[in-house]
């Protein structure tokens, strides 16, 4: 069901009050005056705190910087007359107990009359008391279809024409900002050289990135690594490479669906976040990183209302990735936690949206404690697969080895021994070869001289690795991998798995 379709039916039903949480506000009002034609011809006014009341006739600029005097209009309309009465940004008064108390009386007044209030707030912002008789209403992002009627009507109007495929590139790279950005965009574009041209995609898409900054939710993640930088890994790397292809038009009509996702189950530094990264760049698709923690607000509804605005980006910005990193800690303990039941509304349509989802959005989630994870969030049908990432074996190792020292050493390569290193490295995470390698090279450069195979296996001996300082809870995690309730995501199995 969309907007327009939901608003009517809330219009049809008499909700009294209705907060539509939105940036778009004359994109919206439009929206509403449709629905208000459709229904009869509504009437509609429109209340701002500076201007009041500006299409009463009878006293314009009514309720002029008094927002109870606002409420008050609504009372002056016959019971029975059908009206709409759109209130510009009043969450800002919603605290004020005069004005909660007045859309209380409000509220189980107009139940049984054809009187509609629409509050209009950049975001959502609703105190405990009036939580339950306010209505929150999303307001999605313009759609493709939207999208591409504004630039061919922007075309029109220049006497411009632009090929079909380079109009597509504009509506997929505008996919995610609301249509007065996508104006501005626009308008920038014309004012630089006169016409839209294919180049300016990368307007649309710097636009984006600046408004995925503004949300403060989602991160626009540069991703500039590839598979091929990954070390070992080959299960996972196969399976990826397989799924390429599987957000296109061709993939559709053979009837493969939109891959949902990817869970990485495993220890720190094992690659688990670089392959999150190398899937994007190899895909040729956005990458954004959710902070989980960004989701959660103070207010009454906020953090419900983030993680909305997180799903809805997220689908407007689709195909593409999302990236959430270490998100066992987001939900650890979530039935044990003293705030209100938030974060368990929270992850209930956080995973629903998992299950239920249509856009091919693939979601990438890393956890580093499986058994801090919630049982609902492994069960088949949030996500495509479930991939352990463990320990390194030596070929890996030696792998990870040549990876680092050929991008940092490439003309000197075969000057180390990495068979020697790989062998000397045992229980080392990718991320630990890393920091020796750097130790390494620390070494070598207090001497005024190239680091060396020595050099290495001397920072290797002054590391203790992980499995060794958490020794039980790394076993515990091989336990349940063995168990086969993940796939390897190595081909050759590490040496605790043989073990098991």
């Amino acid at each position: 069901m969309n907007f327009s379709s939901e608003f009517t039916l809330l219009l049809r039903a008499r909700y009294p009050l209705i907060y539509v949480p939105t940036g778009e506000e004359e994109r919206l009002e439009k929206v509403i005056l449709q629905v208000a034609q459709g229904l009869g011809d509504r009437p509609i006014y429109i209340w701002d705190f500076v201007d009041g009341y500006q299409n009463n006739p009878n006293d314009p600029g009514f309720g002029k910087r008094n927002p109870l005097q606002a409420l008050e209009f609504v009372e002056k309309f016959p019971a029975n007359s059908p009206v709409i009465f759109i209130l510009r940004d009043f969450q800002r008064f919603l605290e004020d107990v005069s004005i909660a108390r007045k859309l209380r009386n409000l509220a189980r007044s107009l139940k049984s009359q054809p009187k509609n209030i629409v509050i209009i707030a950049p975001s959502i912002s609703i105190p405990a008391e009036l939580s339950e008789v306010l209505t929150v209403l999303e307001f999605p992002l313009p759609t493709g279809a939207e999208i591409r009627q504004e630039v061919q009507s922007l075309l029109i109007a220049m006497g411009q024409k632009l090929g079909e495929q380079v109009i597509d590139e504009l509506v997929r790279s505008a996919q995610g900002l609301s249509m007065e950005r996508i104006r501005r965009v626009m308008a920038r574009a014309i004012a630089a050289h006169g016409e839209v041209q294919p180049e300016d995609v990368e307007l649309m898409l710097e636009e984006k990135r600046q408004t995925i900054r503004q949300t403060q939710i989602l991160d626009y993640y540069p991703a500039q690594e590839q598979i091929s930088d990954i070390g070992g890994l080959d299960n996972l790397k196969d399976w990826l490479l397989r799924r390429g292809g599987a957000f296109t038009d061709k993939a559709r009509q053979y009837g493969i669906p939109h891959p949902r996702g990817l869970l990485l189950v495993g220890i720190q530094g094992t690659g688990k976040s670089l392959t999150a990264k190398a899937i994007a760049h190899h895909w040729h698709l956005p990458l954004l990183r959710l902070d989980v923690g960004r989701l959660f607000g103070g207010l009454v509804g906020e953090s419900e209302s983030r993680t909305r605005q997180m799903i809805q980006l997220a689908e407007a910005l689709a195909p593409c990735i999302l990236w959430i990193d270490e998100i066992d800690k987001a939900f650890s303990g979530i039935d044990s936690r003293g705030d209100g039941g938030t974060t368990n509304r929270v992850f209930g349509t956080f995973i629903n949206w998992l299950a239920e989802k249509k856009s091919p959005v693939f979601v990438v989630a890393t956890a580093n404690n499986i058994q801090a994870l919630p049982p609902e969030m492994l069960r088949k049908g949030r996500f495509d697969e479930i991939f352990f990432v463990g320990l390194p074996n030596q070929e890996e190792r030696e792998a990870i080895f040549s990876l680092h020292l050929n991008r940092l050493r490439p003309h000197n390569l075969k000057g180390y021994d990495l068979d020697r290193l790989a062998y000397e490295t045992p229980d080392f995470s990718g991320a630990e070869i890393e920091q020796t390698i750097i130790e390494a090279m620390h070494l070598g450069f207090s001497q005024n001289r190239d680091f060396t195979t020595d050099d290495i296996l001397t920072a290797a001996s002054q590391i203790i690795p992980l499995a060794r300082t958490a020794q039980e809870q790394i076993q515990l995690l091989q336990n349940w991998a063995a168990s086969g309730k993940a796939r390897l995501a190595s081909r050759q199995s590490n040496k605790w798995l043989n073990q098991k």
